[in-house]
């Protein structure tokens, strides 16, 4: 379905066509849950996030000042949604350390990952993503499949822009070395 922009449906909504939201949660729920998932990392509470967001952003659509993207706008309600949960349950993760990090040269990584096919690559790619904090992923999910940009995410995360240029870049680090180790685990496998 090809929708129009964002602001065409938010007037509607404004001005009493309450139906007009439908359209804004059907171009947004994929990214909503998204979004969700990579912090909540549960489907079921994913879907909760992102339908009580939807609420949450539905009765304050008055308060939507036009000065940033609605989606900008609705992903930080998402956000912070799924960061509250967060809390509340107090989810414990394991990451990926940052002294590790500076023990692999990434032209290596690059190298030894180009030897793989196009779909292997994909396949240790996610599951390199999968493996990282549920920030650093949301953060990695938004920047290379949302194209958000720094801007945005920074609006959606809270961070300053260049607190997310040194925190993508880390990541991206932190994903080379989940590579590398893969790499390594199926040399010695073969």
């Amino acid at each position: 379905m090809k929708y129009k922009k964002d602001i065409y449906y938010v007037e509607k909504v404004l001005n009493g066509d309450t139906s007009a939201f439908a359209y804004l949660v059907n171009k947004h729920k994929e990214m909503a849950f998204i979004i969700a998932n990579r912090i909540v990392r549960n489907k079921e509470d994913a879907e909760e996030i992102a339908q009580d967001s939807f609420l949450k952003a539905y009765q304050a659509i008055e308060k939507f000042k036009k000065e940033a993207k609605f989606s900008t706008w609705l992903y930080r309600i998402i956000y912070n949604t799924a960061i509250s949960k967060t809390r509340k349950k107090k989810i414990e993760f394991s990451a990926i350390e940052d002294q590790i990090i500076n023990n692999y040269s990434i032209d290596e990584i690059v190298e030894n990952v180009n030897q793989l096919s196009d779909e292997e690559q994909k396949i240790q790619i996610d599951n390199a993503i999968e493996k990282l904090e549920e920030k650093d992923s949301l953060l990695i999910k938004l920047f290379y499949l949302n194209e958000s940009t720094i801007d945005e995410i920074s609006e959606i995360t809270g961070l300053t822009n260049s607190n997310v240029k040194v925190k993508l870049h880390r990541i991206r680090k932190k994903i080379y070395v989940e590579l590398q180790n893969s790499f390594q685990t199926e040399l010695n496998v073969v």
